[in-house]
């Protein structure tokens, strides 16, 4: 029986098995096929040969410490103006409860993102950094994207260094994925002209790898953007990957259309989203974890995702992250689950639930004598 009915996806095929990397054509191919079941089983088997049946998860919280913010995004739900009702800005002592609650449940790490507010001084970051850090040592900062990182050096009129050494001096441990939305323009100018662009975008990762700290990559996807445009984006990121090295997981996100500017939109369906995620870890050839994120792509999809090539759920996500619910597809905006149905989640799917902390060391049971 031949491996696929469509010719494009056999020669890939054989790409893949010889380790070749794929080119650009070749995602593009990818992504027109319409045999998925053939797909899936291709990015299954580069995902098996890396990681057996392995998927990892973490207990995690979300935390957005202001949803004020000048960037208009025409995908974002999250962002408020200054004088909107529900615009907030947590101050310390709200910032440390949360903190403190997340720890109680056991999270290993406080993943912060938020608005880029023109009302902060920098010290609001440095001191938010430090304060949880001394406070709650055990736990993993993982706090701002490139995007944030842009927006502070320019605001605050920073060299990316000083900038950088002074978050990192505060306590930041690593930082998240997102801002990368697509890079490629005009897209990306028509989805969200006011952030950084994506050279600027990929320099700044490669700066934070350069200072000793991993992060994240994401790709918005399901909105006004090509398959060409998807391609493109995971190419940018596997050339930067080369170069520094820092990137640990990729994210592929599903968007959400509900409250933003692009609620006309139907948003991703699942086989596009399962397209994605196996396009994803075939073209990804240097990422060594795909993640499903279920928040965005619902529990039931994120499962079916692990068969076609993620390797990873993220975490547990407990209540606090005002960002992450704006873009929950689960009912009622639903973003928690407890480890143990996020254990059964994975296990159910036929593989092996690992918990890992922030930079996929994996986390040892202690034996109760």
């Amino acid at each position: 029986m031949s491996f696929s009915h469509d010719p494009k996806l056999s020669d890939i095929c054989a790409k893949v098995k010889t380790g070749e990397r794929l080119s650009f054509d070749d995602g593009v191919a990818l992504f027109n096929t319409n045999d998925l079941n053939a797909l899936g089983k291709l990015a299954d088997s580069v995902r098996r040969q890396k990681h057996g049946r392995t998927t990892y998860f973490n207990v995690n919280r979300h935390f957005n410490p202001t949803n004020v913010c000048y960037v208009d995004c025409k995908f974002c739900g999250f962002f408020r103006t200054p004088r909107q009702p529900d615009a907030y800005t947590h101050n310390i002592e709200d910032s440390l409860r949360i903190a403190g609650q997340a720890v109680k449940e056991g999270a290993t790490e406080l993943h912060i993102t938020g608005g880029l507010n023109t009302k902060l001084p920098f010290s609001y970051f440095t001191d938010l950094l430090s304060s949880l850090k001394k406070q709650y040592p055990q736990l993993h900062l993982k706090a701002f994207t490139m995007v944030e990182l842009d927006h502070f050096a320019r605001f605050y009129k920073m060299e990316d260094g000083d900038m950088l050494r002074q978050l990192i001096d505060a306590g930041l441990d690593s930082c998240p994925g997102g801002g990368a939305e697509i890079f490629r323009e005009p897209t990306r100018s028509m989805i969200c002209a006011h952030k950084c662009d994506a050279q600027r975008w990929l320099d700044l990762a490669g700066k934070v790898h350069a200072a000793g700290l991993k992060t994240n990559a994401t790709m918005l996807y399901g909105h006004i953007e090509s398959f060409e445009d998807r391609v493109d984006h995971m190419i940018r990121l596997r050339d930067q990957q080369d170069k520094s090295g820092g990137f640990q997981c990729f994210i592929p996100l599903a968007f959400y259309p509900p409250e933003t500017q692009m609620s006309h939109l139907p948003g991703p369906t699942g086989v596009d989203s399962l397209k994605t995620m196996a396009v994803s870890r075939l073209m990804l050839d240097n990422f060594a974890h795909i993640k499903a994120y279920w928040v965005m792509l619902g529990k039931q999809l994120a499962q079916v995702a692990l068969h076609f090539g993620a390797n990873d759920v993220d975490g547990t996500i407990t209540e606090g992250g005002e960002l992450t619910e704006s873009y929950s597809v689960e009912s009622n905006n639903e973003v928690k689950m407890t480890k143990t149905e996020l254990i059964n989640l994975i296990e159910e799917a036929g593989f092996e639930a690992v918990e890992r902390d922030t930079v996929y060391n994996r986390i040892e049971k202690v034996a109760i004598a």
